[in-house]
């Protein structure tokens, strides 16, 4: 998935660190100027000019990272449907087998940085396939077209400079590594940047080398996450029932009741563990009130980390308990949602009542979410944030 939007140098800080003129970290223009300026910079970094060269030579502009770049897609999916799609049975069995074969790795991965085997299995599968699927982009050429690109320069410059430490490190070849079109790479999709900072030689060959190595793909993984806050021990989302009348308006991520007073509502946990009742803990309820439902705890934050869409990080997330033992989620019967052209319509009517949902693209994010929320408690509908077509007809 594109986690380009992440841990990237802001452009100011970049130019301070390096004191480099202005003239250098332009976008655009004549790309041999370009490259230019950015062979200048990698080599007041610490590259030796002959390696920020040879990183850099033969780069070219690729048409299609842009057009993937203007036309990036997303969720139309529901939970039921993405989750279902991606949390198959063939997955299950593949990872853990993955598990299995690579015990030793992922103990490592527990012991050293609190990563359970499970969270680094689901990220694995839902990236590659456990490698299976990793993109078919000239690495280099990719983030050589989005840093020339004058649209989101500031983020993709520091990952051209950094695949280039990549390249004097001897972990990558420029010419022939391929990803995913926004420069992601390796088995479990990161990011050049984040691959120098939290990169680990699993395997002991000197190198860190994530798109063949699984040991080294897994380790890094596990550092990174541990970085992105995962806390060791903790939970990260757990399957709940919920009686038919709660405070739902209190419902949804970035909620200011503990998992204990959930519990105490009514809210029951499916594994019967109410052993972390004094964490922070928010009831997500994908589609409704009727259908699935989860407490997620802080940990949780570090799949948002990971990936800004709620129906990825959730699935991603349930996925991971999966392969701790967790049943396959009940389904419930939610209530039918609406079609793009009826949430498109809903999203008019909520920012006509003054409510910020962001672009009106038919699509259900968390702006649209939170205005659903508010409008659904004003006209008297239990307020689970899962837009219907009665809520469409009341407003």
């Amino acid at each position: 998935m594109n986690k380009a939007l992440r841990h990237t140098l802001p452009l100011a800080l970049l130019l301070a660190s390096t004191g480099l003129v202005q003239a250098q970290q332009q976008c655009g223009g004549d790309l041999a100027t370009f490259l230019e300026g950015v062979q200048t910079e990698a080599i007041a970094a610490g590259t030796p000019p002959e390696i920020a060269a040879r990183a850099l030579a033969g780069a070219a502009i690729d048409q299609k990272v842009l057009s993937r770049d203007r036309s990036q897609g997303v969720f139309r999916q529901t939970f039921l449907e993405f989750s279902g799609r991606t949390v198959s049975q063939a997955r299950l069995d593949i990872g853990r087998q993955k598990i299995k074969q690579f015990a030793d790795v992922f103990a490592r991965a527990e012991q050293e940085y609190g990563v359970p085997a499970g969270v680094i299995a689901a990220f694995w599968a839902m990236e590659t396939d456990f490698g299976a699927v990793q993109g078919d982009f000239n690495t280099r050429n990719a983030l050589v077209t989005l840093a020339h690109d004058c649209r989101r320069p500031e983020l993709f410059r520091p990952q051209l400079l950094s695949l280039i430490k990549m390249v004097e490190h001897g972990d990558l070849d420029p010419a022939s590594n391929t990803g995913a079109w926004a420069g992601e790479i390796g088995q479990v999709q990161m990011l050049p940047k984040d691959i120098i900072e939290f990169g680990i030689d699993g395997d002991g060959d000197g190198h860190v080398n994530v798109k063949q190595s699984s040991p080294d793909a897994i380790l890094t993984a596990a550092k990174f996450i541990q970085h992105l806050g995962f806390k060791r021990g903790e939970p990260w989302i757990q399957e709940v029932t919920i009686p038919e009348t709660l405070p739902f308006d209190k419902s949804g991520l970035g909620g200011a009741m503990t998992a204990g007073e959930w519990f105490a509502l009514g809210v029951q946990p499916r594994d019967g563990d109410t052993g972390f009742s004094a964490l922070p803990a928010s009831l997500v309820l994908p589609q409704g009130r009727k259908g699935p439902a989860f407490i997620t705890y802080p940990n949780f934050n570090i799949y948002l980390e990971w990936n800004q869409s709620f129906i990825y990080t959730t699935s991603a997330a349930y996925f991971a308990t999966r392969f701790g033992g967790a049943p396959a989620y009940q389904k419930g019967n939610p209530e039918p949602g609406l079609d793009v052209d009826q949430m498109a319509a809903l999203q008019t009517k909520l920012q006509g009542l003054g409510h910020d949902v962001g672009k009106i693209d038919g699509i259900l994010g968390a702006g649209t979410r939170v205005a659903v929320q508010k409008e659904q408690q004003r006209v008297g509908i239990p307020a689970d944030g899962w837009p219907t077509p009665a809520l469409l007809n009341a407003l």
